[in-house]
């Protein structure tokens, strides 16, 4: 005859716990990209970084932009559009946006704080993704609505029959896109240096030196080429193309607001491949 079949162990201590384990009501889903864009922005409009270096950039953009437009007449808009002054104050604010763009992402590695971020949400390029596009958004609406702002003051204050009819809606998308997209360029040098001092001189360097070279390689015959076209090219020529201010290119600074959207998106590939194979 065949043993009787042996009765089964009771449960263990652990089994009858686990048994009675807490279930959440919460209903688990999958996370996908906007997850990360609420969490960038809480980042973002949380710590006073952002405070600081948005506000310093308003008060000049606005402040300078106001304070040029109080000392012009009607008859200095005659072939410029009525946002020249936002220029002014943009050749200073830029650096505020170079500035935080290098914090949105530099900060965290200065602090540790990326290895919660990412413990959160292991697709790291997404993490990337979210932080680029909250900080355009944002350096997008403060610019070009601080560009507007100048550009509708100043018309209501100078509009009179000496006063030129010159289009000036783009130049507050291009001025408003050309330095938010220098500040995703400080981004994305700030993932890959991953050093918030050495970035912001770096991204100071690629802004000024290309500014103040061609005053010297003017010197010699054999350099003057590039020195046209440094000039043509740096940050601070290349907004008075947008803006208008030179008074003599037409082309309204397109040509240098590509090759800025060329570099920004190298940079941005490269801040992507970096990231995969570096450890935090």
């Amino acid at each position: 005859m065949a043993p009787p079949p042996a009765a089964p162990a009771p449960p263990s201590a652990w089994q009858q716990a686990m048994a009675n384990a807490y279930t959440s009501p919460i209903p688990v889903r999958k996370t996908h990209l906007g997850n990360a864009l609420a969490s960038e922005w809480t980042k973002i409009k949380s710590v006073r970084s952002t405070m600081w270096t948005l506000g310093i950039f308003l008060l000049l953009v606005v402040g300078i932009g106001l304070l040029a437009a109080a000392n012009t007449t009607p008859e200095n808009y005659s072939d410029m559009p009525y946002t020249v002054p936002a220029f002014f104050g943009l050749m200073l604010g830029q650096i505020c946006l170079i500035t935080l763009g290098v914090l949105v992402t530099s900060s965290e590695y200065g602090t540790g704080m990326i290895r919660t971020t990412f413990t959160a949400s292991p697709q790291r390029y997404r993490v990337l993704t979210a932080k680029i596009i909250v900080f355009f958004v944002t350096a997008f609406v403060v610019s070009a609505g601080s560009i507007l702002l100048v550009g509708l003051v100043t018309s209501s204050m100078n509009s009179g029959p000496g006063s030129g009819d010159l289009p000036w809606a783009g130049t507050v998308l291009k001025g408003g896109l050309y330095v938010s997209l220098l500040g995703v360029l400080a981004l994305a040098v700030g993932s890959m240096l991953r050093h918030s001092a050495g970035a912001i001189t770096a991204m100071l360097g690629l802004v000024l030196v290309p500014a103040i070279m061609p005053v010297f390689l003017m010197i010699w015959e054999s350099t003057q080429t590039l020195a046209e076209k440094m000039s043509d090219y740096n940050a601070i020529n290349s907004l008075a193309k947008i803006f208008g201010a030179d008074g003599v290119d037409g082309s309204g600074g397109t040509s240098q607001l590509l090759v800025l959207v060329v570099v920004t998106a190298v940079a941005i590939a490269g801040a992507f491949a970096l990231l995969e194979k570096r450890d935090v």
